[in-house]
């Protein structure tokens, strides 16, 4: 029988657990009989519904290890001891839409609970996740600060960062996020980017809505119901253009100056990954179906971050919608997650250079590609 080598899982700003999903659905093997998975423990939001989802899925109902409060009231000398701390930290300053307030801004410090998660436990690897305009906060001062402060936490850590474009992992999204491994050095491992899985066979969005078809009863599949003007202004965009698309006539149209924003009731392209789906905006930014006059259903949003149908998002429908757009894609992070348990496991994989900027001179990644 095959021995087992948990890593018990903690998880700061943990959402409704696409980033868990995906680190507890990974494993690995060696060849001397042991397997090494990743087990949920403890985990801590401030959003009382993304604590209620997680509880249902990810610590299967059981909400005494969630606990829904401001990071800044754990004290974390009182969180059970744990292997590896997973905090994607809140990103509104550091986002490439919008202001970038970095560390001025009310959520750029939030890392460093991670930080002090780290000093009290010192767990043997770490997994952080930011948004891609992290790297050029603050002319990349906020990343450098970042960084440095990671690999000097606790006992000290070898931190690989990475800037992963997920629908080269097949994730059907063009979703860019920067994802930083840290091993602790003590351990004398090396953490290698592990190499893409589907960079010239992307996933479609059809595929991924429509492969197999969603039951009409799925969880969180309520249709929105569409004002006439917006039903008659997608019957004149097609797939993959916008509101500003030549075709909608002038009456359709948004009179709102200097905001061309690429979402704008934009329709996906069936044959390409869906652009960014995000958590919150007025109208218009909800994603919409390809040949369809309405905005995507929560659960066509939750297919295009790879999360299962069973997966099921509490509270309102809005609240939902926040969720799911904040989420980090659990196929994407489960690549990743096998990666590191290899590393531990002694077990090689096909791996790439870590690399932050795209080469396009700003450090910058596009939000929308598709």
């Amino acid at each position: 029988m095959r021995k087992k080598i948990t890593f018990k899982l903690a998880e700061l700003f943990c959402g409704p657990g696409g980033l868990s999903l995906g680190l507890i659905s990974a494993s690995a093997a060696d060849d001397q009989e042991k397997t090494y998975i990743i087990k949920p423990l403890w985990a801590n939001d401030i959003d009382n519904n993304s604590c209620r989802t997680y509880a249902r899925n990810i610590h299967n109902r059981d909400d005494v290890n969630v606990v829904c409060a401001p990071v800044e009231k754990i004290n974390f000398e009182n969180v059970p001891a744990f292997d590896v701390l997973a905090f994607g930290f809140p990103c509104n300053d550091f986002s490439v839409v919008g202001e970038q307030k970095g560390f001025n801004g009310k959520y750029g410090p939030l890392y460093t609970y991670g930080i002090k998660a780290i000093n009290v436990h010192n767990p043997k690897w770490f997994i952080a996740e930011n948004v891609s305009g992290l790297q050029s906060a603050n002319n990349g001062k906020a990343f450098e600060k970042i960084l440095c402060d990671l690999e000097n936490a606790g006992k000290g850590y070898r931190v690989t960062a990475h800037l992963y474009k997920f629908e080269e992992y097949g994730v059907p999204q063009a979703r860019h996020r920067i994802v930083m491994v840290g091993i602790r050095k003590d351990l004398g491992l090396e953490f290698k980017v592990p190499a893409p899985t589907t960079a010239n066979k992307y996933v479609s969005a059809k595929e991924a809505i429509e492969n197999p078809p969603i039951p009409k009863n799925a969880p969180n599949h309520e249709i929105t119901t569409q004002a006439k003007i917006v039903v008659e202004r997608l019957k004149h965009i097609p797939p993959g253009e916008n509101v500003w698309y030549e075709g909608v006539p002038e009456h359709l149209r948004l009179n709102v100056k200097n905001a061309k924003m690429s979402q704008i009731y934009k329709r996906l392209r069936p044959d390409k990954p869906s652009y960014t789906i995000t958590g919150s905006g007025g109208g218009g930014t909800h994603g919409y179906h390809w040949s369809e006059n309405r905005a995507l259903t929560n659960r066509e949003r939750a297919r295009l971050q790879t999360f299962p149908d069973d997966f099921i998002f509490e509270g309102s429908k809005e609240s939902a919608r926040k969720q799911i757009g904040m989420a980090v894609p659990p196929r994407g992070a489960r690549i990743i997650a096998e990666s590191v348990l290899k590393t531990f496991a002694g077990v090689s994989y096909e791996w790439v250079p870590p690399k932050i900027t795209n080469g396009n001179g700003n450090g910058q990644t596009p939000l929308f590609e598709f």
